[in-house]
């Protein structure tokens, strides 16, 4: 048998459910396994042996009882720390929530424990989602495992490295701009961003409540259907939650792509696109076409205002949303202020990185009276025009098919000090969260440095069956991605 840690999660169900391994075998291996090479890449933030010990336990017992087994019964997984866990700190990678400690579980914590998996600990991220490399996290950054000298891409950095490394055999990350997309581009692993609505955002710590959703991040497409299945449903709590009933993810697993036409968007092929990506794309592509998929050209032609309207809305919500916190009923607290207003701006200095304290400031200029027309209401409008682009390339195509990201893993500090650089490393992925369309990042190859590069799929709303049928043909055409990084370092 292989190792524990090389298996995917329909793999290690496959043998916890025949007894062959117990769940406190398999949750002490990847305990083991972040001993061994978290010192490298950070990808976590803590470490909650203890509980995920306790939880094999239960699972072993439902296990051993034949009773209430499901495909993530016994599965050690990681969450991103913007996602809320009771009794566990939940720091959004900030100082300004340091210690704190959610008295609550979000609906997909309630979801996964209902199904028996196991929590191993929260993942790094940049603060409060707001960055595409893990170097903004308050913390430390995470490095990306196929080369320690690289981001991992972000705000999920931690959540896509720590499945590349096989610290975890899967992850929850957040997407408010590609932050699922773009680091499992980069880690060389598969990484969803559901239609907004179909997962709930209760207990999903807010950046841009218009745009972010939880969405999983796995070794292979048959795994993210697997946890697309069990964090997908209609939730009472969310009032953005979209009272659907659930199809089985799994059921759009099947060979052949006969009947599929996939869209391809010039204004995704544009200069400065980095030719060895350009490459692997077309070549999956060609490898969907060989599965019998029809290729079409679609226009998207107001791609090319997305990320100036994306940094409006997104950091006019921030602003918002990050007004509570303010030193008053929870997180940091200043110490040695004068009175209420030198609390609040001396809590919020202190406690807030330079990349959120940019956004809340842009966003509460965009907002402010005699720019809010200028600014958040022309941005509205623009994001209008773009959702209408994609319903109207959907009309000739089911999926459409293009890069994640204009390049590969950027190496550390790269980036570091020119936002405006960084920000344009999103501009592939953006476009999906302004419409709220479903997108997905599927390894399609790797460059002459030996790093990940990804095809992104899109489709129309809800139409996560044809995004999942088109990547499991992906994996059929080229293969899974069985050469995982890090063995050298270890």
């Amino acid at each position: 048998m292989p190792s524990l840690i090389d298996l995917s999660i329909h793999e290690l169900h496959d043998i916890l459910s025949r007894r062959e391994v117990s769940a406190v075998e398999v949750t002490r291996a990847y305990l083991d396994r972040i001993g061994e090479v978290d010192p490298k890449i950070r990808a976590y933030l803590i470490v909650t042996a203890d509980k995920a010990l306790t939880q094999a336990e239960e699972a072993d017992s439902r296990l051993k009882k034949a009773d209430n087994i499901t495909p993530l019964t016994g599965i050690p997984l990681g969450i991103k720390d913007v996602i809320c866990t009771r009794g566990i700190k939940t720091t959004c990678g900030s100082k300004i929530l340091e210690n704190f400690v959610p008295p609550y579980n979000a609906t997909v914590m309630e979801k996964l424990e209902a199904h028996g998996a196991v929590m191993l600990g929260k993942l790094n991220m940049d603060e409060f989602a707001m960055g595409s490399s893990t170097e903004n996290s308050a913390y430390h950054p995470t490095h990306n495992p196929w080369d320690l000298e690289r981001i991992p891409g972000g705000s999920s950095g931690g959540s896509a490295a720590s499945v590349a490394a096989r610290a975890c055999a899967g992850s929850l990350g957040s997407d408010t701009g590609g932050s699922i997309r773009q680091p499992a581009s980069y880690c060389g692993v598969v990484g969803l961003k559901p239609t907004y609505g179909t997962v709930s955002r209760f207990g999903l710590v807010a950046f841009a409540s218009s745009l972010d959703q939880i969405g999983p991040l796995s070794r292979d497409v048959t795994d993210c259907a697997l946890l697309l299945n069990v964090i997908s449903g209609h939730d009472t709590r969310d009032s953005t939650s979209v009272p659907k009933d659930v199809p089985d993810y799994t059921g759009s697993l099947r060979p052949g792509l006969k009947n599929y036409t996939l869209g391809i968007p010039m204004e995704y092929f544009i200069p400065g696109l980095d030719p060895e990506v350009e490459k692997a794309v077309k070549h999956a592509v060609s490898a969907l076409e060989s599965q019998g998929a029809e290729v079409v050209e679609v226009s998207l032609p107001h791609t090319e205002y997305a990320v100036a309207t994306y940094y409006i809305i997104a950091p006019a919500e921030a602003s918002s949303n990050l007004s509570r916190y303010d030193g008053v009923k929870y997180g940091l607290r200043a110490p040695d202020y004068k009175n209420l207003m030198d609390m609040y701006k001396k809590t919020r200095s202190q406690g807030f990185g330079p990349e959120v304290k940019r956004r809340i400031m842009i966003g509460t200029y965009s907002l402010s009276a005699g720019y809010y027309d200028a600014y958040y209401k022309k941005a509205s409008q623009v994001r209008t025009l773009i959702t209408r682009d994609f319903k109207k390339a959907f009309e000739k195509c089911d999926v459409i098919a293009a890069p994640v990201a204009p390049t590969t893993a950027f190496r550390l500090g790269e980036k570091a000090d020119d936002p405006l650089q960084m920000y344009l490393s999103d501009i592939f992925t953006i476009p999906v969260n302004l419409a709220g369309i479903p997108g997905i990042s599927v390894p399609c190859g790797l460059n002459s440095s030996g790093l990940p590069i990804g095809l992104q799929l899109m489709a129309g709303h809800f139409e996560e069956t044809k995004l999942l049928t088109v990547a499991y043909n992906l994996e059929l055409a080229l293969g899974r991605c069985k050469n995982w990084p890090l063995d050298c370092y270890c």
